[in-house]
């Protein structure tokens, strides 16, 4: 059976949820934020030629963004149908992006990259902790010597300050239901979403590998990632502390 990351269904059906007008609305600040982060850290500017990989790009809200500056970006994701949907989105700007329908596991350009992003929690859904390194390990080969990595997931600390078992809501006139649970000593968020929509419902379950700030800059570390890593609150830079929203981190290759 194919991991559920790997099916066009559930993608289809829950999209409308992940990806709403919200979300995209939000996308400018984001990157604003990135472009103040990597100022910060000493990474490299968002500017025209800049080489960007976008790993787990979905249907390309930062990869149209970063282009609108004149990055050369290359997003890469395993779903097709949401790289058409980017593809069109980016011919309608008249943008140039390469999107590249790839299984993140795999992909890998030796140098190629001066910045790689993994955003919006793409990161945690492989079956083992061995595939999570894998991931990392190609990252850090697809970058150039000096290049930045920032990844944006649900840390483990804030998953357990803001638990959960379920919640209802509506968006996009669907109405769906999450419910949570915990896995091992919290080594997973377990997610099971219930969408309603025009008569029918559709159910999905999977896992999330929850990581720390110590135990992901770790992950980094033992990938080769050996130049300095930070840790933030959220793309706007607060600190990785008990009011944090979310764990970004910038980690960087020598």
């Amino acid at each position: 059976m194919s991991p559920w990351f790997e099916e066009e269904e559930f993608w289809a059906n829950f999209a409308p949820l992940m990806f709403d007008g919200k979300r995209w609305d939000e996308v400018p600040a984001i990157i604003n934020g990135l472009k103040a982060r990597l100022e910060e850290t000493g990474g490299p500017r968002i500017e025209p030629g800049l080489r960007v990989y976008d790993s787990c790009c979905g249907p390309g809200r930062h990869a149209l963004e970063l282009a609108r500056f004149g990055c050369r970006v290359t997003g890469v994701d395993i779903t097709r149908a949401y790289l058409e949907a980017a593809k069109e989105s980016a011919a309608d700007d008249d943008l140039k992006i390469e999107f590249v329908q790839a299984d993140v596991r795999d992909f890998e350009r030796p140098g190629a990259f001066d910045l790689a992003l993994n955003l919006f929690t793409s990161f945690g859904y492989f079956d083992t902790k061995a595939e999570d390194l894998a991931f990392l390990s190609r990252v850090r080969e697809s970058l150039r010597s000096g290049g930045y990595f920032v990844i944006d997931v649900l840390g483990k600390e804030c998953a357990v300050r803001d638990f959960l078992k379920s919640e209802w809501f509506e968006r996009e006139g669907r109405l769906a239901c999450s419910e949570y649970a915990i896995e091992g000593a919290w080594e997973y968020l377990v997610n099971r979403w219930i969408v309603v929509a025009e008569g029918r419902s559709f159910e999905r379950r999977w896992r999330q590998r929850l990581y720390s700030a110590v135990e992901l800059g770790d992950a980094l570390r033992s990938v080769g990632f050996d130049g300095p890593i930070r840790f933030f609150g959220n793309m706007d830079g607060i600190p990785y502390d008990h009011e944090a929203w979310s764990l970004v981190v910038v980690a960087s290759r020598r």
